[in-house]
């Protein structure tokens, strides 16, 4: 074998080798990140190759080959922690790894109040910039996405719990619900049901009601009794908010007489009993007045445009106080419900 040969067969490897560890020194200890900073978000379930892949296409590592070999070496291979991460200018791939493994997550803090819509929740997480407002909604009335949920109806309007939450930006729909639907749930469980006349469901639906229809926290009992009252005369409930939330995407803000005529599952003018489904997500002071009632024999109750009702047990009382509340200028001048903070330190929220 001619000498050439010999050094073409030893020194051609060698010289790979050369090249392949310059290569791997530059990608370890010389590139850098050089763009805006960046959110990364790992998501739960997802697989090393896909974090390598994304990371590789969205720029922020200079190799994926060598970025796998280092995880490998540093056992990081499955150690890389759920959430959003900011990936600044100037880290390098070795920073990129330690960040993904012993980074804190970025989270975000957001409070879902009590009485909230699924379109409410949607911009409260839309403008937090935890998860789009289309991507929410449509995933919101999925119907195949809310059975997998293991509720009923076409939505999850009612169960998604109102409380304190921390998610990471980015976070998928599908995650931020499935959380509210289980922190609904784990408190659901807690009420006894057993002196309820209606099913869980129901309950559900007539909490959504009760809460929209009172910004004072001690009148809900008696709402719901006036409701429950209702229901076992087969009267129709003729709620305002049901009627509202019926038309609530085209909603002008002024319930009109077209509105009150409009046929459509939550209609309370025009069906009898419950609307199709809940009107917005209740909270625990709710769902304990609908399982609570006060007892009592009134069928109606009126507005004093603060907050606050009169309760009546028939028309004819129910049309004197329409008259005294509704029809008197001098007692609707001036008036809002924000005046019963002012009034009363009981708080408006339950939580």
């Amino acid at each position: 074998m001619s000498n050439k040969k010999i050094l073409f067969l030893f020194g051609a490897p060698l010289i790979a080798v050369m090249f392949w560890s310059m290569r791997v020194y530059y990608d370890l200890a010389i590139w850098k990140y050089e763009g805006p900073s960046v959110i990364f978000v790992v998501y739960p379930g997802e697989g090393f190759s896909k974090i390598n892949g994304r990371l590789s296409k969205m720029g922020l590592i200079s190799n994926p080959k060598v970025f796998h070999r280092y995880c490998q070496l540093k056992d990081y291979m499955t150690k890389f922690r759920v959430g959003s991460f900011e990936i600044t200018n100037g880290l390098n791939l070795t920073d990129v790894a330690d960040t993904l493994v012993y980074g804190e997550p970025l989270t975000i803090t957001v409070t879902i109040p009590e009485g909230k819509n699924i379109y409410d929740v949607g911009k409260i997480l839309d403008e937090k910039k935890i998860v789009s407002y289309k991507d929410f909604i449509d995933l919101a009335r999925d119907p195949n996405f809310v059975k997998n949920l293991n509720l009923p109806g076409d939505t999850v309007e009612g169960y998604l719990f109102p409380d304190t939450y921390k998610f990471s930006p980015g976070t998928p729909a599908s995650m931020v619900i499935d959380l509210m639907v289980k922190q609904f749930k784990r408190n659901f469980t807690s009420f006894d049901l057993s002196n309820s006349s209606l099913n869980p469901h129901e309950i559900v639906i007539l909490a959504s009601i009760v809460e929209k229809e009172t910004g004072a926290p001690e009148e809900r009992p008696s709402i719901a009794g006036v409701f429950l009252n209702r229901l076992k005369k087969r009267m129709r409930l003729q709620s305002d908010p049901t009627t509202i939330y019926g038309s609530y995407e085209k909603f002008q803000g002024n319930l009109t007489k077209r509105d009150l005529q409009e046929s459509n599952p939550y209609n309370t003018y025009k069906i009898s009993g419950l609307p199709i489904g809940p009107i917005c997500n209740p909270g625990i002071k709710a769902i304990e007045a609908v399982l609570n009632p006060e007892v009592h024999q009134n069928l109606y109750f009126v507005s004093k445009n603060d907050g606050t009702h009169v309760f009546s047990p028939n028309y004819m009382e129910h049309s004197r106080a329409v008259r005294e509340w509704q029809q008197n200028r001098r007692n609707r001048e001036g008036k809002s419900w924000r005046d019963l903070n002012k009034k009363t330190s009981n708080p408006t929220h339950s939580f």
